[in-house]
């Protein structure tokens, strides 16, 4: 594996996740056509990184582009949308495609993303060189958004996390796991987590949904997600994590009362959507206790936090709801 990117956490921090000093580290204007690049997807790829970004257009169009880097840091994103042939479906329509994540799953990486199709849907894709793409068939009904896979079968069956939804912005939402013996036909749907009480942990009294891939510890399953609030200035998002069950991920055996990274930094808090961390992808290295978060900033700009694997699963327990 690539070394993933890293910064020792400042010696004045208590936290335990970090923000990297040179955030952000992709800008709303990164490409020519750009008006915002956010909410995006990193996975290690030959030897460097590949990414699945959200470039949201001057007219506001919302669309997937492929892009690389040899650090994870610095990224060169290609101009021009994504693709789609078709994979095991004729069907590709979409009129619009978002908030990408990126797995690799035995043989090939696999794409998810909010696809619309006559309102949000779940969209699911793969490529092996992030050249040629093929969509799938999708995973749900409308309406439905923050479709996340594990990145291995669990008990014999291709495992998704999702969060069934609104046409709108959506002021409610749960955590839910659904199932597939071909990564086509979906079902058992089983639900893993809802919002908070507000008296308990209000920065995720109105919606939860799944961040990036889970990362499978001793543990069990560690799953970054986001929190949302509704304030008297609107939504405000922010980022925690629960571990679930290693056979049973409807189980949810932690949960973080306080969130682990909220918005406070001025590209956090300023922007298309203010107040708003949205985590997309993780990269982890278990032998060097490392996670990088890369997560959307205020629906604008790209940014990375830092923090040890290890002290992530320690504050999960010591401080679950």
């Amino acid at each position: 594996m690539s070394t993933i990117p890293w910064q020792d956490k400042p010696e004045n921090s208590t936290d335990v996740m970090w923000r990297y000093s040179e955030n952000p580290i992709i800008d709303r204007y990164a490409i020519p056509s750009s008006n915002s690049i956010f909410n995006s997807a990193v996975v290690p790829f030959e030897d460097g990184f590949a990414g699945v970004f959200r470039c949201d257009n001057k007219a506001v169009q919302m669309n997937i582009f492929a892009g690389f880097s040899k650090n994870g840091i610095d990224w060169d994103i290609n101009h021009e949308p994504i693709v789609m042939q078709a994979g095991n479906t004729d069907m590709i329509e979409s009129a619009y495609k978002y908030d990408p994540r990126v797995v690799w799953i035995e043989d090939r990486y696999w794409i998810t993303w909010c696809n619309g199709y006559n309102g949000p849907t779940i969209g699911i894709g793969y490529t092996f060189d992030f050249k040629e793409f093929f969509q799938c068939e999708n995973a749900f009904l409308p309406f439905n958004r923050n479709g996340v896979l594990f990145p291995q079968k669990i008990n014999g069956k291709y495992a998704m996390l999702s969060r069934p939804s609104d046409n709108g912005h959506t002021p409610f939402g749960d955590i839910w796991i659904s199932y597939s013996p071909d990564m086509k036909f979906w079902g058992e749907h089983r639900l893993v987590m809802k919002p908070s009480a507000f008296e308990q942990s209000a920065w995720q009294c109105t919606k939860v949904g799944a961040g990036p891939i889970p990362i499978l510890t001793e543990d069990g399953w560690l799953m970054l997600y986001h929190g949302v609030i509704n304030t008297c200035n609107g939504f405000r998002y922010a980022m925690g994590a629960a571990i679930l069950d290693t056979d049973a991920p409807d189980q949810v055996k932690y949960r973080t009362q306080p969130y682990l990274l909220g918005p406070a930094e001025i590209y956090e808090q300023v922007g298309d959507v203010g107040n708003v961390v949205f985590p997309c992808a993780a990269l982890h290295d278990i032998e060097e206790d490392k996670l990088a978060v890369y997560y959307g900033a205020a629906d604008t700009v790209v940014a990375i936090a830092f923090g040890k694997l290890s002290e992530v699963i320690q504050f999960t327990k010591d401080n679950s709801l």
